[in-house]
């Protein structure tokens, strides 16, 4: 049984950064972020496989957001710098089996969290 911890969203303003953190228990390869805005149908953001030798983003965050993985804590992290207002959403670990494969689509990942909400003002 996969268990997804998100941590570390909130409230900042246009130009700032925020790191979200997932903990992960059991065994994952691949883990994922996406983002769902209120209205809009859940979008993927970035995702790395376990061992983080490839790593994969939407082109509208691409030089601004990094995802990296530190496997002695099981711990995957998005650090989101840059932060634009249309960053605003619910933020969502996800994982999946995949070695070496980087799903886009939500239906590719078998867990997830329970979102942190990211809130960027003007």
């Amino acid at each position: 049984q996969v268990q997804l911890v998100e941590s570390g969203g909130g409230l900042v303003q246009a130009g700032g950064s925020l790191r979200l953190s997932c903990a992960a228990s059991g065994r994952t390869y691949t883990l994922g972020w996406f983002r769902q805005a209120p209205g809009k149908e859940r979008e993927f953001v970035a995702g790395i496989t376990w061992t983080g030798g490839s790593t994969n983003y939407v082109d509208s965050v691409k030089g601004r957001f990094t995802i990296s993985s530190d496997n002695a804590k099981n711990t995957v992290y998005l650090q989101m710098n840059s932060l634009k207002t249309e960053d605003t959403a619910v933020y969502y670990c996800a994982a999946s089996s995949s070695r070496y494969y980087i799903g886009v689509r939500p239906h590719e990942y078998g867990y997830w969290g329970q979102g942190t909400q990211v809130t960027v003002s003007s």
